[in-house]
């Protein structure tokens, strides 16, 4: 297949993000329908997703789904195809879980970074694959903590390096289609925006202090390194840190 035209990267290309209603998910749409792309928004608070469809204009549809929920997902799918026919990109960043150390959660709350963040990829791709073009790029959401583990919370560390694990293994299985992981470190945006701000700024200075550019990345450059693996055609089974080096200070 020829190179995309560097000024329009996903021009005729359809490209579904699952938990493209805010964060990461919809800078990334951005980046997408700047390229002249089509993209897909899933999630499961329709006025989040009808309101972000809105800014990005015509080329933007969405539909709920629930990635904890098998018949959601490919209800959503089924939707998908009739409406968009093939994808040619699958990103998901939706997820729901708890962190800490193994001494103070239950086996039940640790189990849930595994069952949101990688069941919840694992079940939206199982249900993508028949509408996969040939071409097509999945991009899965990790974390810098599967190369360093944060020290409370080592269930969640296990579960991003699974993520990665099954990245190369669907790379394998799923060939042509180009699947990767990327591993962002703390991310200043949505997610943290939420959150008390004493803590919050607390935990930046630390990420500060154990990067080695010395600052956190923003949604947009992450959507940057997100839009590289959705648009490249020779990159495959591989994990992309855009963590500021924290993963190997």
């Amino acid at each position: 297949m020829p190179s995309h035209p560097s000024a329009h990267p996903f021009a005729g290309r359809t490209i579904v993000l699952i938990g493209g209603g805010s964060g990461i998910g919809l800078a990334t749409a951005r980046l997408v329908t700047a390229g002249k792309g089509t993209v897909v928004l899933g999630g499961r608070t329709p006025e989040r997703l009808a309101a972000a469809a809105a800014t990005l204009g015509p080329q933007a549809g969405w539909h709920q789904v629930d990635t904890a929920d098998q018949d959601s997902i490919d209800a959503f799918f089924d939707f998908v195809g009739t409406r968009f026919g093939s994808v040619h990109g699958l990103f998901t960043t939706a997820a729901d879980y708890l962190t800490g150390p193994m001494a103070r959660l239950s086996v039940d709350q640790a189990a849930t970074a595994f069952d949101s963040k990688f069941w919840g990829q694992y079940r939206v791709v199982k249900s993508a694959i028949p509408m996969l073009s040939p071409d097509a790029a999945i991009v899965l959401m990790s974390g810098a903590a599967s190369a360093r583990p944060a020290a409370v919370a080592p269930a969640y560390s296990a579960a991003n390096a699974a993520i990665e694990g099954l990245a190369r293994g669907l790379a394998v299985e799923l060939a042509p289609v180009t699947v990767n992981a990327i591993a962002p470190g703390t991310v200043e945006g949505n997610l943290w925006s939420q959150r008390d701000p004493a803590i919050r700024e607390q935990a930046f200075a630390a990420y500060r202090d154990a990067s080695t550019i010395g600052r956190l990345a923003d949604e947009d450059e992450i959507a940057q390194s997100v839009g590289y693996l959705l648009s490249s055609r020779i990159t495959t089974g591989s994990t992309l840190f855009p963590d500021g080096g924290y993963a190997f200070r």
